[in-house]
């Protein structure tokens, strides 16, 4: 494999919410009286999407400071709340932010693991760089795959986001790597895929749902199929 350093993207490429973001949204309606659906929760996350993208536009960097953070997701949830047809300032949004706050309602994609471990032998370094909030790096020590991924860059804890440049080019320099010698996979074409493209990178779309079918670029669904896509870029 021609590639010096892999570096993956973490929230929907590694992690998750488990069991998933609608059945744990629902979980806490319904632990406050509120009965949705998880169909419903989705098209209500649908009409907040824009406000990653809003966010960067803006220079608000929501992840790189705990009090950043509970400003942005409660006024996420509060938007949410509010297409729901439910109140956003009753309790429900601060319950929501501590229930995907809490490290015990994350776990990794079934396909991580085999992934990580069928990298190993290539000799490249692995690492994460990611918009998270710094708690990641307690994440991936609970889920075991820390160590497996020595370059971690989290924006929560270096003060940069994704997609400004200097998140990728601090990893690079971590790596010790060129930007053509290094790899980056990620789950959204605005945060990942064209930033990493851009700086010459290649980047590669975990497109586990089936959102982004007709992708110009590698794409794959499933992580385990990471190796042989690299094996040919």
């Amino acid at each position: 494999m021609r590639f010096r350093a892999i570096l993956f993207d973490a929230g929907e490429t590694l992690v998750h919410p488990s069991p998933s973001f609608p059945e744990l949204f629902t979980r806490v309606l319904a632990d406050q009286g509120h009965r949705r659906s998880g169909e419903e929760v989705l098209e209500a996350s649908k009409a907040v999407f824009h406000r990653f993208s809003e966010a960067a536009k803006e220079g608000d960097l929501w992840t790189t400071s705990p009090e950043r953070s509970a400003a942005f997701w409660r006024g996420v949830y509060e938007r949410m709340l509010e297409n729901l047809g439910l109140p956003g300032r009753d309790g429900l949004r601060d319950a929501l932010y501590a229930t995907f706050t809490d490290l015990e309602n994350y776990d990794l994609f079934d396909d991580v693991t085999p992934t990580l471990g069928a990298l190993a032998p290539s000799g490249a370094v692995l690492g994460v760089v990611s918009n998270f909030e710094a708690w990641l790096e307690d994440l991936l020590g609970r889920l075991g795959v820390r160590e497996l991924l020595p370059i971690r860059v989290i924006s929560g804890s270096v003060g940069v986001e994704k997609p400004d440049p200097a998140i990728w080019h601090l990893a690079l320099d971590r790596a010790g790597v060129a930007a053509e010698d290094a790899a980056y996979v990620g789950d959204n074409p605005e945060f990942d895929v064209w930033p990493a493209a851009a700086l010459g990178m290649t980047p590669v779309l975990i497109d586990r749902r089936g959102r982004f079918p007709g992708h110009e670029g590698l794409r794959i669904t499933d992580l385990r199929d990471l190796p042989i896509a690299l094996e040919a870029a």
